[in-house]
């Protein structure tokens, strides 16, 4: 008679876990509680953590090599076929964790069921997570670099190119268009910086916490954060299993860069209006209208200034899913995943978008110089002209102010005052003026870091080159 032990399979209707029941799930409870429809997208991470599993078993003397070897063979080999779209994904086995272990069971026998050994769903999937989050921030960092590289390319060019600088959307004072990229690049900069703090602090590996308390095994925690290239390994198994900080500070990343591309999103589609039209975007990137033969929409800006709403709805959700969870794991958690994987896909669509989009542009010099103009733009220019010939600022502000209103009557910029006409509001005016009062005198004044002089865009640029470069 053999020693070998026997091993039962599960029950019919039963799951790998249905030891415990008498009876089978409900049908509708199978497909409500399921979430392999959606995390089945982790499979690569799945796998790469179960092989690094398997081997700190065999390091622990739980497996053996060849064990181990076909472990990791058959892992592989299931990869192979879901990348090939040749793997069929059970709601029966509840998640890809279930099928991927039962897929393996099935290929190696005995062997795939002691694969679990030492670990459980709860510190699989918050590795999981973890690994998926991971990889996504260094996606989603690239395509900020991408857009950044771009916008950096536009502003060199565009460094002499006069516009009308806003406030409250008043003409405020003439910058440059190159001076105006450069801001959108500081708050993409910003992003960049966020989540690498973010991939930081994610960095952690729960594996090893197993339910909740940890294991009775001897298993060798750092080698497997090691092995799946994190920094170390969580310090609390309740926490362990049941962070999901890391998934929220993503999504509050993935709020600001939506936020920012919305800002950038109002301004595209209000310097391509026809009151506007301060630039050109390719017909690619826009469509028509069904009825007005004339429209030339611009939908990709528009689309993406209203999937902003959309990510930051899902970091709410997030926030609301872990506000009243006790510890530890809780299947609420299933619910972080949807959430987090749209947002993670909305915020990689909308910086392709723009990262193919924003080369494209075109300034329409002309227009945006007339618009300077207009407005009295340089005003400030003139005050500050009167405070250097000895004024004190307040009274030169008012001296200025009763200027413009002057022109506004006479219908001309103050670049369009005669000197006589000046000099009726201030005598220490003299021709000196009129190169203070020229827009392109008033851009090449803020000749200092972070001003809008052409000659500060393009050292500017130089510098952030410099920094993408030690990315």
């Amino acid at each position: 008679m053999s020693n070998k032990p026997t091993v039962p399979g599960p029950s019919s209707g039963h799951t790998l876990w249905g030891g415990r029941f008498s009876e089978a799930t409900d049908a509708f409870v199978q497909r409500f509680t399921a979430s392999v429809r959606f995390d089945q997208r982790m499979y690569r991470q799945d796998i790469r953590g179960s092989i690094a599993h398997a081997r700190m078993l065999q390091q622990a003397g739980i497996l053996t090599a060849d064990e181990c070897a076909a472990i990791a063979e058959g892992l592989l080999a299931i990869q192979a076929d879901i990348d090939a779209g040749n793997f069929t994904w059970s709601v029966e086995l509840e998640d890809v964790h279930m099928n991927i272990e039962s897929e393996l069971t099935k290929r190696i026998g005995l062997t795939g069921k002691k694969l679990h050994t030492g670990r459980s769903r709860n510190d699989q999937v918050a590795t999981d997570i973890r690994l998926y989050v991971r990889d996504e921030i260094d996606v989603i960092a690239a395509q900020l670099t991408r857009l950044q590289s771009a916008l950096l390319d536009i502003a060199e060019r565009e460094a002499d190119t006069i516009m009308p600088g806003f406030t409250h959307l008043q003409t405020a004072q003439p910058i440059t268009f190159g001076h105006h990229l450069l801001a959108w690049f500081e708050m993409l900069d910003r992003d960049y910086s966020r989540l690498l703090d973010c991939r930081k602090r994610l960095n952690k590996s729960p594996l090893g916490a197993a339910a909740l308390a940890g294991t009775s095994y001897p298993i060798n925690r750092h080698f497997t954060a090691e092995q799946l290239g994190f920094d170390a390994p969580t310090r609390n198994s309740l926490d362990s299993v049941s962070d999901r900080d890391f998934a929220i500070e993503l999504a509050a990343c993935g709020s600001l860069i939506m936020t920012h591309l919305s800002r950038f999103s109002e301004e595209l589609i209000l310097w391509t209006s026809a009151q506007f039209d301060f630039i050109d975007l390719p017909d690619r990137f826009c469509t028509g209208s069904s009825i007005m033969p004339q429209k030339k929409n611009p939908d990709v800006p528009e689309l993406v200034r209203g999937k902003s709403g959309r990510v930051t709805g899902h970091l709410i959700a997030l926030l609301m899913l872990m506000k009243s969870q006790p510890l530890a794991y809780n299947k609420d958690n299933q619910e972080d995943k949807e959430p987090l994987f749209d947002l993670i896909d909305t915020v990689h669509d909308c910086l392709k978008a723009y990262g193919d989009m924003i080369p494209a542009i075109k300034p329409k010099k002309e227009n945006m110089y007339l618009a300077a103009k207009k407005g009295y733009a340089t005003a400030t220019d003139l005050a500050d002209y009167l405070v250097k010939k000895g004024l004190a600022f307040r009274d030169a502000h008012e001296i200025v102010g009763k200027s413009v209103a002057y022109g506004i009557q006479q219908k001309k910029d103050l670049s369009e005052l005669s000197l006589s006409e000046l000099q009726q509001f201030c005598d220490i005016i003299r021709d000196d003026v009129f190169a203070v009062l020229s827009l392109e005198g008033s851009v090449q004044a803020r000749d200092h870091m972070g001003g809008t002089a052409p000659n500060q865009v393009r050292a500017a640029v130089a510098t952030c080159r410099e920094l993408i470069a030690m990315r």
